[in-house]
């Protein structure tokens, strides 16, 4: 994310088909040109076309040109890093083990972090319509882990001969929820940085959160890996540094608190800006013309890759 954006950038994408037979195969190989020196990211993979946060969705997002894959991250009962935005069965898009519904009230007894891995796999996450984003198509998928995403990502951007990817990897964790919905800071991070450094990707790897402490973790005991704050509070940028304890790489904040002020203020401060989640052209191109460095998106087939 950080030097391979400073000049123009080549690789081969494919022109994909939008039939549900062609959904997953490429079939026109054309050469992709990114004008804007920009990090351009799929939102859990490309979430308003595919089932978040899972396989189809990663590979679907490299297949539109996406330079990183952004993605949350939570641990199971057995220690596994999985890929996903909560740690239990969000009502949104889980089924239970027996094909139900699972409801608001219900869904944080659906905890990750007291099953196993093999046991989250009963719940279904891509058959239930997504009442946000009526464009996505249904698959019946389950959570996968981290090592199962960077490995089909890699093998399949090979395959598609384009550029190797990066993974920009949320830690969902918070005060409130250490030793119920996840570990602590310190064994969250180790967890996830092994898997990083089995899959040889730590050159290519940013881990942000919105919890500071595991920030702090990593940059104490990982400094090799880039890292990002997420931001959606309105304090000031120095104000969020303050309370971070260190300058990051990147500062991620909400698309709706990025102005002229906060773009320059990171410039001096040697972070990039990129900012989340952005879905409309129209806001991509307001964005862009402030100086932002990258975009994160669910709908990566909208973003102005191409000249």
């Amino acid at each position: 994310m950080i030097n391979r954006f400073a000049t123009y950038i080549f690789f081969c994408t494919f022109a994909f088909a939008c039939s549900e037979s062609n959904l997953e195969k490429n079939t026109e190989v054309q050469e992709t040109i990114y004008i804007h020196n920009l990090d351009f990211q799929g939102h859990r993979g490309c979430r308003g076309l595919l089932p978040e946060n899972t396989v189809p969705a990663f590979e679907k997002a490299l297949d539109l040109g996406v330079m990183t894959l952004e993605m949350d991250v939570v641990i199971s009962k057995d220690k596994k890093v999985i890929v996903s935005h909560e740690p239990w069965f969000s009502h949104e898009i889980a089924l239970d083990p027996g094909g139900a519904p699972i409801s608001t009230n219900e869904e944080r007894n659906h905890r990750i972090y007291e099953m196993t891995f093999e046991e989250t796999q009963a719940y279904d996450v891509g058959m239930k319509p997504h009442p946000r984003f009526p464009e996505q198509r249904k698959l019946k998928v389950t959570k996968p882990l981290l090592s199962e995403v960077i490995a089909a990502a890699e093998v399949h951007s090979k395959r598609m001969s384009r550029a190797l990817p990066y993974y920009n990897i949320e830690t969902k964790s918070q005060t409130e929820g250490d030793g119920l919905f996840h570990p602590e800071p310190e064994e969250f991070v180790d967890l996830v940085v092994a898997v990083i450094k089995a899959a040889g990707v730590e050159g290519r790897t940013i881990i942000q959160s919105f919890d500071v402490r595991t920030l702090q973790v990593a940059k104490e005991k990982y400094p090799e890996i880039k890292l990002a704050l997420l931001v959606e509070n309105t304090q000031t940028p120095a104000e969020n540094l303050e309370i971070l304890g260190f300058t990051p790489d990147i500062y991620s904040p909400d698309y709706a608190l990025v102005d002229k002020l906060l773009v320059s203020f990171a410039k001096k401060q040697g972070m990039k800006v990129i900012p989340w989640t952005v879905n409309e052209r129209e806001e991509m191109d307001r964005l862009i013309g402030m100086g932002v460095d990258g975009i994160i998106t669910d709908y990566p087939d909208r973003l102005p890759i191409q000249e």
